[in-house]
């Protein structure tokens, strides 16, 4: 931490700061992770420092800035950290935001945990930000046209089709068979509520 601290002194006009230094950050953030008060004021002197942006370019430093600002109920603070940091790894930037907030989920519940049920709700309520999905969400829902055509299938043939059905079905609509044979049971069940 000393070294951290003397390098960072050393290179505070320096823009962009060495790679040594940034480096160097990211490997305290993971060797203190477990360790809250240093990994609280590691996180609170890159805060502090003009450099801030650069680190935040580092998965272990956006990791630790999240885990101190959840510890100090921050939650706001940590979901806008990730929309403005520069970190390559978005799955886990993702990841990161869906656990910010289903921790705010359970403090309000005053829960230990969250059932998949809960998680999925908090995760349908709180969709990441484009900054984090640039190529949008991943949806398993089927194009307006593709529900169309199933529904008119449904309605004016059958909404119980056979085997061969399914699959002239799948092979037109670039659907696997078993996706169909699932949208049909689905429909079938919606019918009956």
């Amino acid at each position: 931490m000393k070294r951290f601290m003397a390098m960072l002194n050393r290179n505070k006009s320096k823009d962009p700061p060495p790679a040594k230094l940034l480096d160097l950050a990211a490997q305290l953030c993971r060797d203190h992770q477990s360790s809250s008060p240093s990994l609280e004021e590691l996180v609170g002197t890159m805060m502090g420092c003009r450099h801030k942006m650069y680190f935040l370019t580092n998965i272990h430093v956006v990791r630790a800035f999240v885990s101190v600002h959840l510890r100090q109920g921050q939650h706001d603070t940590a979901c806008r950290l990730l929309e403005n940091c520069k970190a390559e790894e978005k799955e886990e930037l993702v990841q990161l935001w869906h656990e910010i907030h289903y921790r705010k989920v359970m403090e309000k519940q005053q829960v230990d945990f969250l059932t998949p049920l809960q998680k999925f709700r908090c995760r349908k309520r709180n969709p990441p930000p484009l900054s984090l999905c640039p190529g949008g969400l991943k949806t398993r829902s089927y194009s307006d046209d593709v529900r169309r055509q199933l529904r008119s299938f449904a309605t004016g043939v059958t909404a119980n089709p056979d085997r061969k059905q399914r699959e002239e079905l799948a092979k037109d609509m670039n659907l696997q068979p078993a996706q169909v044979y699932n949208w049909f049971a689905n429909y079938r069940r919606r019918q009956k509520s």
